[in-house]
Order: C-alpha cells, then sequence, then structure tokens
C-alpha cells in the first residue's frame, strides 16, 4: 500500500517533479503500444513504480529520462508478458516496415479504435504505429519527446551512435511510407 498524501514531503516532491511529465509519458506509451486501455495502463503501472522507487531518483539527473526509462521497461516486460509484440532484430524484417505501414487498419480493430487511427491522427499517425518497434522508440522519444541523443540513449540502453542510427533509419521508412501514402491520395505522380 502507498501511503499518498498530497502537499506532503516525499509525495509534493514527487507531484513537482515527476507528476508534470504525465502527458508526455501518455502519448508515447500510447504510440508504443498503439492502444489507448493499454497505454493507460502501462502509464499506471510506470507511476506506481516511479513512486516506489522515487527515492533512488538522484536530483541531478533528468527525471524526464528516468521516467522515460521506466515507462520502456514496464512497456517491454508487458510485451514479453503478452506476447503481443516481438522486437525484431532481423534486418530483412525492418526493410518490410514501409509495406505494412501503408495496409490499411486490420480487421480486427474496433471501430473507436479504427476512426482514432484514420481519421484524427490520419496517415502520418498510421506510419508512425506501423514502424518496428526499436525505430518509433527512437522516432518518438526525439523527434516528437524532444529528448536529447543522450537521454535517449541512456532510456533505451544503449550507445548514442546506436540512437542516431535508429532515428535515421526509422525517418527513412516514415518517408517512404509517406510517400507512398501520398501516391495513394493523389498528392504526387507516380513518377515522383
Amino acid at each position: 500500500m502507498i501511503a499518498w498524501r498530497p502537499g506532503t514531503g516525499r509525495s509534493r516532491e514527487f507531484e513537482e517533479t515527476a507528476l508534470v511529465h504525465l502527458d508526455a509519458l501518455y502519448r508515447s506509451a500510447l504510440r508504443f503500444t498503439r492502444n489507448r486501455a493499454e497505454a493507460e495502463d502501462v502509464l499506471q503501472e510506470t507511476f506506481l513504480k516511479a513512486f516506489r522507487s522515487f527515492h533512488r531518483f538522484n536530483p541531478g539527473t533528468s527525471c524526464r529520462a528516468w521516467l522515460f526509462t521506466i515507462l520502456r521497461n514496464t512497456f517491454l516486460n508487458r510485451v514479453r508478458d503478452a506476447r503481443w509484440e516481438v522486437l525484431e532484430k532481423d534486418a530483412d524484417a525492418w526493410e518490410g516496415a514501409a509495406e505494412s505501414a501503408t495496409a490499411g487498419p486490420s480487421a480486427g480493430a474496433n471501430p473507436e479504435e479504427e476512426f482514432f487511427q484514420t481519421v484524427l491522427h490520419g496517415d502520418v499517425d498510421r506510419a508512425l504505429k506501423a514502424l518496428p518497434l526499436v525505430f518509433r522508440e527512437a522516432v518518438v522519444l526525439v523527434d516528437l519527446e524532444g529528448l536529447s541523443y543522450k537521454e535517449v540513449a541512456q532510456v533505451l540502453g544503449c550507445p548514442i551512435g546506436t540512437v542516431m542510427s535508429r532515428l535515421a533509419r526509422g525517418r527513412g521508412l516514415l518517408r517512404r511510407a509517406l510517400r507512398e501514402f501520398a501516391r495513394e491520395h493523389g498528392y504526387i505522380k507516380e513518377s515522383e
């Protein structure tokens, strides 16, 4: 049981330091999980873990990066447990991501999620969601959440060069998928 009393020492410090990043972490959880309910569960579990281990947080470091690390680890643990997405390590599978990004919504998607995906966020969000997780993480954390390469390397537990490589590949796959969407909608001609 967590003793949460708003305004008291530890909880007030947590509110001021960590809870200010709630919206950013929710957006990232939603992009990682591709499902609102799952994103909410991941976010709740992330903040519960963060609160319980807040005494281990070093005040001189980036709380945002620390929270994204917890979010990512929580998400990956759920992925492993549920076995609903596998991290792809095969380069050939990465190349096929652009083709999967242009595929329509899955037949099993509920109408609300389908509407959210196609109408509210459109082609960019569909292309982003279709990226393999290793690239989607880098793109979301750098381009959408504004973390530095150093912070992303800390979150992902890899060298900065790997972050840069994943970001370049992810951006390239997004460009390819978006070019295909533009052709489908008639924004660019087939020869371009």
